[in-house]
């Protein structure tokens, strides 16, 4: 007969094992949705996005999805097409952002000092301005278009990772090995490169991922007020805000159906970022 405890034990290894096995299913749900989206602009055929007349305005059927708009272009091909522009846009928007928040919090947690009072207070002001607006400000003097969106994108959400990054720099930084290394007379460029930078990639692999939805909205929201991409590209901004003339008409599926792939765009981005933090989070992949 096993003991209360073996039991006990064999029951949180279950838990354990089950809590990962739905973790693992759950990034891989989301890996796969957000990579067809990505694809769907190649996998798909032009052909919906060319004007039918006679299909004008007809509401989600078997036939199209999504319906289609006033033009009788089908709405599920454009919105594909849409999303997957503003996808990639929003990831190279973030990447760029990444890159620069983690530059900044391992300069800042490395050098210390001024240094990292100057970048904290940098980190300050950034936060302290209205996010939208400053998007807005600098999209519009960068001239608006894809380099507009991709630059304040890129300007704008950079501060909570390195915020984030300096932390656990800072960690790393007064731990016995790098202080070790220093008496050694290892340079600071040494220890960012050989202990810090390793330790912060995990931090940094789930700060991107949660960088993505934020651009991707704000890239959409850009374009949606007519300084994002061109009105000439079938970005999903560009489609929500061409859908605003015809809601009052009762086109309702103009507007729904894309604003319903672009949430669960960023639903997918949001989960995966959460359960690949849970899965390489001592805390929570052991808990």
């Amino acid at each position: 007969m096993s003991s209360p405890t073996l039991s006990h034990r064999q029951t949180r290894s279950r838990l354990q094992i089950n809590r990962r096995q739905s973790t693992l299913l759950a990034i891989a749900l989301c890996s796969l949705f957000l990579i067809t989206i990505i694809l769907s602009s190649s996998l798909l055929s032009d052909s919906g996005l060319n004007p039918v007349l006679t299909q004008r305005n007809q509401a989600p059927s078997l036939a199209h999805g999504f319906g289609t708009d006033w033009l009788g272009r089908d709405m599920l091909t454009r919105s594909l097409h849409g999303m997957s522009l503003s996808v990639r846009v929003g990831l190279l928007a973030a990447s760029v952002s990444a890159v620069i928040g983690t530059g900044l919090g391992l300069i800042s947690g490395t050098l210390g000092g001024k240094v990292d009072a100057v970048i904290t207070w940098i980190i300050d002001v950034f936060f302290s301005l209205p996010h939208l607006v400053l998007l807005i400000m600098i999209a519009f003097a960068m001239g608006g278009g894809t380099t507009g969106v991709i630059v304040a994108v890129a300007l704008t959400h950079w501060t909570g990772l390195a915020r984030v990054i300096r932390a656990e720099t800072l960690q790393v930084t007064s731990s016995d090995y790098v202080q070790l290394s220093r008496k050694f007379g290892k340079s600071s460029l040494w220890i960012a490169r050989h202990h810090i930078f390793p330790h912060v990639i995990p931090q940094l692999l789930v700060g991107l991922i949660l960088l993505f939805p934020h651009a991707i909205l704000h890239e959409a929201a850009l374009s949606f007020i007519g300084i994002g991409l061109s009105p000439h590209t079938p970005a999903i901004g560009i489609i929500l805000a061409e859908s605003m003339r015809h809601l009052s008409t009762g086109y309702w599926w103009l507007g729904v159906m894309p604003g319903l792939l672009l949430l669960l765009t960023v639903k997918a981005f949001d989960t995966l970022g959460e359960n690949v933090r849970a899965l390489i989070d001592p805390k929570t992949s052991q808990g």
